[in-house]
């Protein structure tokens, strides 16, 4: 059964069909060979099954809302605001960039979406300040995945749509872990700006910081009201998708004036677009998923890999290393759909935490994300700076390393992941 599953996903993928595809034929085909006696209009009720959850509703909305303020002026006021506080340090633009990117991602929920806003106007300011091209390709892309574990994350819905987790609870949890990778980030930029020797700039006065201060306030107060929002339970994170959605078009439209309303149907036509390849993986990976159970692939896999009786931290190394090479490959939404359903039940069983197992594999689809050779930020940045393969991923092993060392962090101390939860 592994074979014949594992053959029609990797034959299919290098004919380069869709992903939809492969993951729609391969347990298909399972089923009819092994199954016979299932009824074939199951596999038409799993995938309905698959895009049915109500907090799904919050994912095209959180994109709505990321693709309203990319076209608007949000992303340049968070750069100003940061830039007047820590500008003028060594290091200060980089660290601008990577802060910068974890406030947008706390807007957006989207690395791609904080590649393009954030990556677009920074990169231009780091060349001009003296940073060499790769470095600066390397730093955004990889502070952009910061946006994975700050809420509001898309792939933290999915885990949780996945696991029937609590949403509200992983988005307060991955607060801790994305601010721990930031800090790692700007350390890193510090020492390596210094020993570049790229030229400081003007330290700003504190009236010009205020000045930055009241331009960046409304946009500041997104994360602010997603997170006190679900955190004090005054709404849900579905409902704070919505709010998020119309905290946007106030800004943009009525106090920026950056948009018009002639803009709306081309913005909401990049969301549909968007959410429509979304939602056609969670549906196919749906499919996949209640195939591979069905057929006890599972627990065959867990077995085989693991023992009878594993340990939580073999289980969470093994979470690990199969979650980050299989978003090497492929997008995290993917990964997350058909790799959860296997190891969250061993996990359970060992006693592992649900959100703790949430925040790993959410790290390791931000990892996997910007490593070689087909992670989705590398390739959003090659469309964007349309600089070559070779040249995005030349500086990204320092931030590989660094993000590999968070991972470790956080297996061996949960507290890092579970301290505002609790």
């Amino acid at each position: 059964m592994i074979l014949l599953l594992m053959s029609i996903l990797v034959v299919m993928l290098l004919l380069n069909f869709p992903m939809m595809i492969p993951m729609t034929i391969a347990p298909l085909a399972v089923m009819i060979k092994y199954f016979p006696n299932v009824n074939p209009l199951m596999a038409t009720q799993q995938i309905v099954a698959g895009v049915q959850p109500y907090v799904l509703l919050a994912v095209p909305m959180f994109i709505l809302a990321a693709d309203i303020m990319c076209a608007g002026q949000t992303s340049r006021r968070l750069l100003d605001f940061v830039e007047t506080f820590v500008g003028h340090i060594h290091g200060g633009l980089a660290i601008t960039t990577a802060a910068t990117c974890t406030l947008f991602g706390a807007i957006s929920g989207s690395t791609q979406a904080t590649v393009v806003a954030i990556g677009k106007p920074m990169r231009n300011r780091l060349l001009e300040s003296g940073y060499e091209d790769e470095d600066t390709i390397a730093l955004i892309i990889s502070s952009a995945i910061i946006a994975l574990l700050i809420p509001p994350s898309i792939s933290m819905i999915m885990y949780c749509v996945v696991t029937g987790a609590s949403v509200g609870d992983l988005f307060v949890a991955g607060v801790i872990p994305g601010v721990t990778i930031l800090l790692f980030f700007s350390i890193y930029n510090y020492f390596n700006a210094k020993r570049k020797h790229i030229p400081l700039s003007r330290k700003l006065t504190w009236p010009e910081r205020l000045k930055a201060l009241k331009r960046a306030i409304a946009p500041l107060g997104f994360p602010v009201i997603i997170f006190v929002g679900i955190y004090s339970g005054f709404f849900s994170p579905t409902e704070a998708a919505a709010i998020g959605v119309l905290y946007a078009l106030i800004l943009e439209l009525f106090l920026f004036k950056s948009i018009k309303f002639k803009d709306l149907s081309s913005i909401a036509l990049s969301t549909a677009v968007v959410t429509s390849s979304v939602f056609v993986l969670v549906a196919a990976g749906s499919l996949f998923s209640w195939a591979i159970s069905y057929a006890k692939i599972p627990q065959m896999l867990t077995t085989a890999l693991l023992g009878a009786n594993p340990s939580a931290l073999s289980i969470l190394l093994t979470v690990t290393a199969f979650f980050f090479i299989g978003c090497m490959f492929v997008d995290s939404i993917v990964v997350i759909v058909i790799l959860t359903p296997i190891f969250y039940p061993l996990a359970m069983k060992a006693g592992i935490d649900p959100i703790h197992l949430g925040i790993v594999v959410t790290l390791q689809a931000a990892v996997g994300s910007i490593s070689p050779p087909f992670g989705c930020n590398i390739f959003t940045a090659i469309a964007i700076f349309s600089r070559p393969f070779l040249n995005v991923i030349k500086r990204l092993p320092a931030y590989i390393l660094m993000l590999i060392i968070v991972s470790a962090l956080i297996i061996l101390f949960p507290q890092l992941s579970l301290l505002l939860v609790s």
